[in-house]
């Protein structure tokens, strides 16, 4: 599969931050020896993986790239199963959750737009309290019926979005489609990192310290400076967007992501638990990793597809 040269071009630069990311580690280490740099050597370790996974399976071709994304969805989804509480009876209604993946995915690969964008939202949605009934245990229905949905909404439905992006028409052609998928899976870690980055260096007023006590108002403001700028940038090079397009899907990125992370905080407080798993060495399990991704997924396509197509 030939790459498209912008799409070529921003695997390159993602793959030399990754480099400077290494090299920095290597020297902060040696500099401090004194203190233990684990975690940021998993955390870097495991970007390498990611990216070549990533990487690997776009170029060789969109069936591959679709595969990889359904199976990260059955990984979403069996990691939110086992940290929330789940009926005994509910065992049997989780193979119908389950089912959704082959289903919603395949739609996307016939590029089935209408029965993508429903058949999760209204027939799952109605298919799984039906089997709930037939089973006939009736306590706790209600709270088992939200978990059932919500789960397959967060990890099936808003993360098919991004294989979706795969099938698009090609209307940058420089970019190609995979450029849509480089462009909001780099804008939405970068926003991550951006954010960490200023609360750091300037962070003191707290957004919603019982949530996630780390997130500061200077992080996310000089977050949504950093984001949309690059994205005024990139769009054009990645997207079909215009520049000023490319600006508010930044900032639509940006205030998204934001969500998507202290949505799934709050869940892990809710369960009194620092990580939804531990698949990810130094980022802990699929839902830490890609909690603002399942904000910004849905999001930014359905930006891209009013404005662009």
């Amino acid at each position: 599969m030939n790459i498209p040269h912008n799409s070529l071009l921003a695997m390159l630069v993602i793959v030399c931050l990754l480099v400077i990311g290494s090299l920095s580690r290597f020297l902060i280490e040696k500099n401090n020896p004194e203190k233990d740099y684990t975690e940021l050597r998993q955390r870097i370790q495991s970007w390498w993986w990611m990216i070549a996974i990533l990487f690997a399976c776009m170029s060789i071709g969109q069936t591959y790239a679709i595969v990889l994304f359904a199976f990260i969805s059955f990984l979403a989804l069996k990691e939110f199963f086992s940290i929330v509480p789940t009926r005994q009876s509910d065992r049997r209604v989780i193979f119908w959750a389950y089912l959704a993946i082959p289903l919603q995915y395949y739609f996307v690969s016939i590029e089935w737009y209408g029965l993508f964008i429903i058949f999760i939202p209204i027939y799952i949605f109605l298919l799984l309290p039906v089997r709930m009934v037939l089973i006939g245990d009736t306590k706790g229905f209600i709270h088992a019926a939200g978990i059932m949905h919500w789960a397959v909404m967060l990890t099936v439905f808003c993360l098919s979005h991004i294989a979706y992006l795969l099938v698009l028409p090609e209307k940058n052609l420089a970019a190609g489609s995979m450029g849509l998928v480089i462009f909001l899976i780099f804008m939405t870690q970068f926003n991550d990192v951006s954010q960490y980055v200023w609360g750091k260096a300037l962070g003191k007023h707290k957004i919603i310290p019982k949530v996630s006590p780390n997130k500061t108002w200077e992080g996310f403001l000089g977050g949504m400076l950093t984001i949309t700028l690059i994205s005024a940038f990139l769009g054009p090079l990645l997207t079909p967007l215009s520049m000023a397009l490319s600006l508010f899907a930044g900032l639509l990125i940006n205030v998204s992501g934001f969500m998507g992370d202290v949505v799934i905080s709050s869940i892990k407080r809710d369960l009194e638990i620092k990580d939804s798993g531990d698949l990810i060495p130094g980022h802990g399990g699929i839902l830490d990793r890609f909690d603002s991704l399942i904000f910004t997924a849905p999001l930014f396509f359905h930006f891209l597809y009013y404005f662009a197509y």
